[in-house]
């Protein structure tokens, strides 16, 4: 089958499957690693939602609570640590461009615990109020 678009090389997987967790052998038949990882991938660079998932990488469900598990537990994180370690050993890490400078990232006032901004009400303070109008009372579509 040939690669497709965002999909990993032999190469790329042959690098991150030793870190992979083992496959257990109960329950019922346990979807192929690779398949998964290239069906986060095609989420994750295509910004589409998990249900638009093609089938080819298996059922939507399987690939997102696979996703959330490696989330949770840490084999994500531990894949990237590594990878950053072997490329790093490599030379073909930049580390100046991994800079967070807090003169470009504004914090919001109430994050330094300082007072949050309850002027609004109580409608204007829940999330999403501003990208989303139909969850304002009184919102018509015209």
């Amino acid at each position: 089958m040939p690669r497709r678009r965002y999909e990993l090389t032999d190469e790329q997987y042959e690098r991150i499957e030793p870190l992979l967790p083992e496959v257990e052998g109960r329950g019922c038949p346990y979807n192929d690693h690779r398949r998964v990882i290239n069906g986060i991938f095609w989420i994750l660079r295509s910004g589409a939602p998990w249900q638009d998932m093609p089938e080819r990488y298996g059922n939507w469900k399987t690939v997102y609570d696979r996703f959330r598990r490696w989330a949770e537990d840490g084999t994500l994180e531990s894949i990237v640590r590594h990878l950053q370690g072997e490329l790093d050993a490599e030379g073909s890490v930049d580390w100046s461009q991994f800079n967070v400078d807090s003169t470009i990232v504004q914090a919001a006032r109430a994050a330094a615990g300082g007072p949050n901004d309850n002027k609004k009400g109580p409608n204007q303070a829940r999330a999403g109020h501003r990208t989303r109008p139909w969850l304002q009372p009184g919102w018509v579509l015209n």
